[in-house]
């Protein structure tokens, strides 16, 4: 074992945090308990990079149980709860990874995931680990035997490296399931978003204008939430067909130009870059509040922001104020970096249960069928799919019908 935390002192309250999601997550103790009995990744090492916290820390312990030799990090350096990887490490698993780290310190643990664990599978969240291993350690793909992308942005990421023919091994698309991004990202990231402002601002949304820069999964999720909370939606939007979603679903619609001058919260939900900018900052109202909940920090242009502002100052804990040249001062949460997470707590339980019952089940997929799989992006199976499901279904105590063989005949005939 070997490993690179804050303070392995830390683990006792790191344990408490993961045994309480463990409590929750009635799918991931079932997997566990199942691959306790058949260990289908023994012999096999598996790196993993996602947010460093407690649910996290539960589907790596599911893993190890099923023989998996685990390599950890955590996708984002405002996100890794230090406590939790203290955890982990006492528990006996290898973990790179601390809270606040540098851009620097942040790819020393990546790449230390990837040289020291030299993996079998990968577990990415964002694709650092994918892009790592192809660019700086080739020598050691033709040992990949496949991996699992968690997020929207790393998927993306992953389609540019197919249609550049350079991805090496398949990669399982695991926010494209259903269980994942209908209810992580619309459910999950609508709830944490909010909870993550909450918390960290102490203001009320009953009555503000939010503003919601994107209307995929993620952006339904918080522009449902904020009208639930009270506050008038605005969404800004590049596709018409989403666009006119927003607007079949009560929210006005408009360009970020205009939005910039009615919203009292932002929050970006793209996945693309320079969503708000130096064109819009003059736009600001004083006192605008603006949070990015895509994967990375480039959403809200930071660096353009601290470029154009004349003056910063911490206003409150994970809040930067920064002072305009026109005398108005926004404020920005958590670095412009993921809200929910690097200001809270992340999705809840129960809907992490879910993806990372996906992420587990993905990866037994790549096991069981090594060497037979030919394409490098592959949707994950339908019937995981339905199996976490039924399962979910089942621990909420809810039946449902089933076709009978007529009914079944008919769907399937195209006369009658």
């Amino acid at each position: 074992m070997s490993y690179d935390i804050k303070d392995i002192s830390l683990w006792e309250s790191g344990e408490t945090k993961i045994q309480w999601v463990k409590s929750n997550m009635d799918l991931l103790r079932g997997i566990e308990e199942e691959f306790s009995k058949t260990k289908p990744f023994a012999g096999l090492r598996v790196a993993l990079s996602v947010h460093l916290e407690a649910k996290t820390a539960y589907l790596c312990r599911v893993l190890a149980s099923g023989g998996a030799e685990m390599y950890i990090t955590g996708s984002n350096p405002l996100s890794t709860q230090d406590d939790v990887a203290a955890a982990l490490v006492h528990g006996g698993l290898n973990v790179y990874a601390w809270h606040g780290c540098t851009d620097e310190e942040y790819e020393a643990h990546t790449s230390r995931v990837i040289e020291e664990g030299k993996p079998n599978i990968i577990i990415d969240d964002g694709g650092d680990l994918v892009n790592l291993i192809h660019t700086k350690y080739r020598e050691l793909l033709p040992d990949v035997i496949g991996g699992c992308e968690e997020t929207t942005t790393g998927i993306i990421r992953l389609h540019a490296m197919a249609r550049e023919g350079i991805l090496e091994f398949p990669m399982v698309l695991v926010n494209d399931a259903d269980c994942k991004h209908l209810f992580d990202n619309r459910y999950g990231t609508g709830q944490s978003v909010w909870d993550g402002i909450n918390r960290t601002t102490n203001l009320i949304v009953a009555g503000k204008k939010v503003v919601v820069a994107g209307y995929g999964w993620c952006g339904k999720g918080v522009a449902m939430r904020a009208k639930g909370l009270g506050a008038s939606v605005i969404v800004t939007e590049v596709d018409p067909i989403r666009a006119m979603e927003a607007v079949m679903d009560g929210f006005a619609v408009m360009p970020m130009e205009d939005a910039a001058k009615e919203g009292d919260f932002f929050c970006t939900v793209t996945g693309d870059c320079e969503v708000i900018t130096t064109k819009h900052f003059p736009l600001l109202k004083d006192g605008a509040i603006l949070t990015n909940a895509g994967h990375f920090d480039v959403e809200v242009d930071m660096k353009a922001l601290k470029e154009y502002a004349v003056e910063s100052f911490e206003a409150r804990n994970n809040i930067i104020g920064y002072k305009l040249p026109n005398g108005n001062t926004v404020y920005v949460i958590a670095e412009g970096r993921l809200v929910n997470i690097c200001a809270g707590d992340g999705h809840p339980a129960e809907i992490m249960d879910m993806s990372f019952a996906i992420q587990a089940l993905s990866a037994l997929h790549l096991v069981t069928n090594k060497g037979n799989i030919q394409e490098k992006l592959i949707r994950v199976p339908r019937e995981v799919d339905e199996e976490v499901a039924r399962r979910k279904l089942a621990f909420w105590g809810c039946k449902i019908d089933t076709l009978t063989e007529n009914q079944k005949n008919y769907l399937g005939a195209w006369q009658h």
